[in-house]
């Protein structure tokens, strides 16, 4: 099965995903790792609307696990490097990625700004886990950003809601065009094994539904559904 292509005005949005390994117990679950990516762009050619808020939705067969995993304080990651951000909560890094940015200005083509994303365990909130993003952009000035993430934990086809507010980049000048994160970690906790992702095969299909949300009031919703086989 493909990924998503969804467009809406001038608007155009192509996200994918996968995880490892697609062979899966019916019932028991099972470690994997999960990756995904999507990538932004205006069919004119100019730089899209600044991304503001992304919702996904994870399938009822995926299941996150965070007791005894470290925590990473937002606080230890105020105005780091990605580098020192990594060395200051090691245990806790769930996930790593990428995004990139361009940023408008007067009498100039757009300049593009990058930086690698880290995922760490969060602290908590209303019961629910929480995932910290730290990345960091140079261009045209440095701005960290350090973002909670709450993951709630839901009935029906949907189990976890992970809701990404993204603040003003560049003053509101800048808009992401692309994002890719791989999902993955082992540790173990009261001598067993665990994993922070787990999946089973349930019924051959493990669906992600996401919905983004833009600054001029575009909003774009799509799924990306991928087959798992059941492992005898």
């Amino acid at each position: 099965m493909i990924g998503a292509l969804v467009k809406v005005g001038d608007l155009v949005l192509t996200a994918d995903g996968g995880f490892t390994p697609s062979k899966l117990p019916r019932q028991t679950f099972v470690p994997i790792d999960f990756d995904g990516h999507a990538d932004l762009r205006a069919v004119d050619g100019s730089v899209p609307p600044a991304l503001q808020q992304v919702v996904l939705n994870f399938d009822r067969d995926g299941r996150l696990s965070t007791a005894g995993l470290p925590i990473c304080q937002p606080s230890l990651l105020e105005e780091t490097t990605p580098a020192e951000a990594r060395s200051r909560c090691p245990g806790a890094i769930v996930g790593t990625g990428h995004v990139d940015a361009l940023i408008t200005r007067e009498g100039g083509p757009p300049l593009p700004a990058s930086s690698p994303i880290t995922l760490f365990n969060g602290p908590r909130q209303e019961g629910h886990p929480t995932v910290i993003l730290h990345a960091r952009t140079t261009v045209p000035a440095t701005q960290t950003f350090v973002l909670t993430i709450p993951i709630e934990k839901r009935a029906g086809l949907y189990r976890y809601r992970a809701t990404l507010d993204v603040p003003p980049i560049a003053a509101g000048r800048g808009s992401l065009i692309h994002l890719d994160v791989k999902v993955g970690k082992r540790y173990r906790y009261r001598d067993s094994e665990r994993s922070y992702v787990a999946a089973r095969c349930g019924d051959g299909i493990f669906r992600t539904r996401g919905r983004f949300s833009f600054a001029d009031g575009t909003i774009i919703e799509g799924s990306v559904e991928k087959a798992c086989t059941v492992r005898r």
